[in-house]
């Protein structure tokens, strides 16, 4: 019989943050078959990832004892500064999707308790993506984030949207994943070794092999669906369109901000990144994403698809960060995807409060169910303005700074053509981000659709969608603090 010795559980303490959100799932479970109550539920998921958050701000800061155990190439997951920014943001996206979840399922006449619990199934999957460097933590970790996301989409399920949108994410994200798996194997055949940091010493003695380059273009693939890059980006439009507001949010944030994460250790670690034929492949995917995604949004006429769109682009744009400085885009790529992340809570924030309570007849989808809110909403118009010009890149904006930074990688890197692509496409995205906020201001329309309640300001979600625009002005005019918070992130 196996003692459990002192040892082994300060060995844990480094995952403290994780194992919180575990115990979390078990309680939820719990209150769960003891009594359904959305309330004690809701704040049991909210408690839960508020004690994980704390736990990781307070080892980060010295203040919790995080373990002495040294990082060893050999573990499945390794817990550096890499991993704890992106957690922190990761716990943060969460809260929020979780806060906007409640109001949102107010007054749906079916069990709400299990979205809290797939929901916090998800989140641990991402918390390990990050922390991820082997390729069987790599595989599970990213099926622990991608599986409760099937159910999620499809929550609403007497929406017809919301089904086809779990349907087509399930059956695609399984191809996806094959291919993944396939590419996986194949680097196994050639290098022998699963641990990220084994296969990097043995690259140089295989630089040229066919099947090392087929098996990380496989990979690059899977990869590429699951940050929705183009040309593997067919499925985020519909799929962000169908998914409940919430849980769009949750794609659009969590997931996006841990697969980049897991994509760029993988990268680097690996030094993968060194191949010529994955450098090519990384150009082409961030042209390719920068060039559909900004101009199908332009012919959007629907909110949540715009965004959709949006979000392949900015993905292009991260790639630009990658292939352009290589082993330092860890801090600058965790950074884009922190604000980009915060900005997306924002933007489905404001769809979120406006289609709640749940309605059968759908969301506030369309721009039409926009047009004229500001003479009704000012501040939530300000939170949409403010989203939409952070997307774009516009001065006094966080977005403004992480853009100016994908352009700088891009000129250290001596890529021009990647810098003026990412140039060609923030031109192209104003066209449809201010489309948006010209919809804000126009004549109000004489039959309101949607709207949010008249104390949506002082509400959970409402107070969250306030705090995140702050974040991203006060970002955005004293950036010095984001810069330095960023510039902490790196991989060991």
């Amino acid at each position: 019989m196996y003692n459990i010795t002192m040892n082994d559980l300060m060995g844990l303490l480094p995952y403290a943050p994780i194992i919180a959100v575990v115990i979390t799932v078990l309680v939820v479970m719990i209150a769960i078959a003891v009594k359904r109550s959305h309330m004690v539920t809701g704040t049991v998921t909210v408690v839960g990832l508020n004690i994980g958050l704390f736990i990781l701000i307070g080892q980060m800061a010295g203040i919790i004892e995080s373990g002495t155990v040294l990082p060893s190439a050999e573990q499945l997951f390794v817990i550096d500064n890499f991993a704890q920014f992106n957690m922190v943001v990761i716990f943060v996206c969460a809260l929020a999707c979780c806060t906007l979840s409640y109001a949102y399922l107010a007054n749906l006449k079916d069990n709400k308790d299990e979205l809290y619990l797939l929901m916090l199934l998800s989140t641990i999957g991402a918390l390990l993506m990050v922390s991820a460097q082997h390729m069987a933590s790599f595989f599970m970790s990213l099926e622990m984030l991608s599986v409760p996301l099937y159910g999620l989409l499809s929550y609403t399920y007497m929406r017809n949207r919301s089904l086809e949108s779990g349907l087509k994410y399930l059956v695609l994200s399984a191809t996806a994943s094959a291919t993944l798996l396939m590419g996986m194997a194949f680097i196994y055949a050639e290098v022998g070794a699963l641990g990220f940091k084994p296969i990097s010493m043995m690259l140089s003695n295989l630089f040229e092999s066919p099947l090392l380059i087929l098996g990380a273009a496989m990979m690059m693939f899977g990869i590429a669906f699951k940050l929705s890059a183009a040309p593997f980006h067919m499925w985020t439009p519909d799929v962000y369109e169908g998914a409940p507001a919430p849980i769009a949010t949750f794609l659009a944030s969590v997931s996006k901000v841990a697969m980049m994460a897991l994509a760029v250790r993988f990268l680097i670690d690996t030094a993968l990144l060194a191949l010529p034929s994955v450098q090519m492949l990384l150009m082409v995917m961030a042209t390719l994403s920068i060039l559909v995604g900004n101009l199908l949004a332009i012919r959007q006429t629907s909110l949540k698809r715009l965004l959709g769109y949006s979000s392949i682009a900015h993905m292009g744009y991260v790639l630009i960060v990658i292939v352009s400085i290589g082993t330092a885009a860890d801090s600058i790529s965790s950074m884009y995807m922190a604000v980009y992340a915060f900005t997306s809570i924002g933007a489905f924030g404001v769809v979120t409060l406006m289609s709640s309570p749940y309605r059968l007849s759908g969301e506030a989808d369309e721009l039409t169910h926009y047009q004229g809110l500001f003479w009704r909403r000012p501040v939530l118009t300000a939170v949409m303005t403010i989203m939409m010009l952070s997307l774009a890149g516009i001065p006094l904006t966080a977005g403004f700074i992480t853009k100016m930074f994908a352009i700088l990688a891009a000129v250290q890197g001596t890529n021009w053509f990647l810098a003026a692509m990412i140039i060609l496409g923030s031109a192209i995205g104003l066209f449809y981000y201010l489309r948006v906020m010209l919809t804000l201001f126009k004549r109000p329309k004489q039959f309101i659709e949607f709207d949010v309640a008249g104390q949506w300001g002082i509400r959970t979600g409402g107070i969250m969608v306030i705090a995140v625009t702050a974040i991203i002005v006060f970002f955005g005019i004293l950036p010095n603090s984001m810069i330095e918070l960023a510039s902490l992130a790196r991989i060991w």
